[in-house]
């Protein structure tokens, strides 16, 4: 049970705020701890398909969702030399029912931070733990600052190099993707469609879309054999972009010409966790299972397990029970997104007779049958966990 229990949450994130508002909706008394003196987001732009947006509005947070980005209409998949259109998914007409929003990740966390603080959490910044200790009788912290805390119920959404899994799972080293991706934000022009267009060529692909507010989102990746540091903020020279993909349409050139600051990062697969839960404390996000981007679930999945996590804690008599439920629920779904996410890069960089292949059973399914190829993501976008 929940009421007036004491939970502290490890990670201002996406995942982080939003377990800390649905927490605290339920009974608890929550403290976010953030390591950043200030809760911001580096990158840029984000995705929010309908099974985060259900998760957001039975939060209480679909009104301020709504006002963040603009809702999407479709995703098309363009050749990225030619620039002809491969296949549409018209998911304003095919799923009308369902809402894809495009917002730039600052004001997902802005929306988030501030709900979490309406619903009565302690958002503490500027604390570092150095490590988590779950050898006594429940999650002592180590704080880089001194004077050790103590949780009573300690949920960890501090993503990548989460010191909690660490505790629960030891160290896995990651391994090189061979990819890289860059990420910039360039102008955009109100009346430009509201539509995910996805670059395809051989051994690489752009993403674009608009994110409202006069901003375009660029995401584009790349094959590769030298390593790069698997960091957010490492900023490049946005020439190194431009020649890389100096091949493609005018359309991503003109795109591309426009960029004045970009980060770079390479691409790594982490396992998903074998352990999520451990002695008063559990684990969500990108700290039990990381994921490429290439599905746009990453926020997506953090927000799912934060309403799952705290359904379960609120519904059952121990926390051992709950984080049993919790992890028996998410992990078979995670696992696969995570699989299909790894798999859809390679779709996109196909090359030759494979490529034109492909490309042709594309738009042969997107004239004649739309239905089937959204259909396709039905399992991801028509999930519910909300619905119990």
């Amino acid at each position: 049970m929940l009421i007036e229990r004491k939970v502290t949450v490890l990670g201002a994130g996406i995942g982080g705020l939003a377990a800390a508002r649905a927490l605290a909706l339920r009974g608890a008394q929550v403290e976010v701890i953030e390591q950043a003196d200030a809760i911001r987001e580096v990158g840029a732009g984000l995705q929010v398909s309908p099974n985060g947006a259900r998760v957001l509005r039975a939060l209480g947070l679909g009104e301020a969702l709504e006002q963040a980005g603009p809702r999407a209409e479709a995703v098309q998949l363009v050749d990225g030399e030619t620039g002809q259109q491969v296949a549409r998914l018209d998911m304003a007409r095919l799923r009308p029912d369902q809402d894809y929003h495009f917002v730039h990740r600052a004001r997902l966390i802005d929306l988030l931070a501030q709900g979490a603080r309406d619903a009565g959490v302690e958002v503490t910044l500027g604390r570092r733990v150095e490590r988590v200790d779950l050898s006594g009788t429940g999650a002592r912290l180590e704080m880089a600052e001194g004077a050790d805390l103590q949780a009573d119920l300690l949920i960890g959404a501090d993503g990548l190099h989460s010191k909690l899994r660490e505790a629960l799972n030891g160290r896995v080293a990651p391994f090189f993707t061979h990819q890289v991706a860059w990420r910039a934000l360039v102008p955009c022009a109100p009346d430009e469609p509201l539509c995910a267009q996805v670059f395809m060529g051989a051994g690489k692909h752009l993403v674009s879309y608009p994110l409202g507010r006069g901003l375009r989102n660029i995401v584009a990746v790349e094959e590769r054999h030298s390593w790069v540091e698997e960091s957010w903020s490492l900023e490049d020279d946005p020439m190194n972009l431009r020649v890389a993909f100096e091949e493609f349409c005018p359309q991503v050139r003109g795109w591309l010409e426009q960029i004045e600051q970009v980060n770079l990062w390479g691409l790594f697969r982490h396992p998903v966790a074998d352990h999520w839960h451990g002695v008063n404390s559990a684990i969500l996000g990108d700290a039990a299972h990381p994921t490429l981007p290439f599905l746009a679930q990453g926020a997506v999945m953090a927000l799912e397990d934060a309403w799952v996590l705290s359904e379960a804690l609120a519904r059952h008599d121990s926390d051992e029970s709950a984080f049993a439920a919790y992890q028996e629920a998410r992990r078979t779904r995670c696992d696969k997104i995570v699989t299909a996410s790894s798999r859809n890069a390679r779709n996109y960089h196909l090359k030759g007779a494979q490529r034109a292949a492909a490309h042709l059973a594309l738009r042969t399914a997107s004239r004649f049958a739309p239905e089937r190829l959204v259909g396709r993501f039905d399992w991801i976008y028509g999930h519910d966990v909300t619905a119990g």
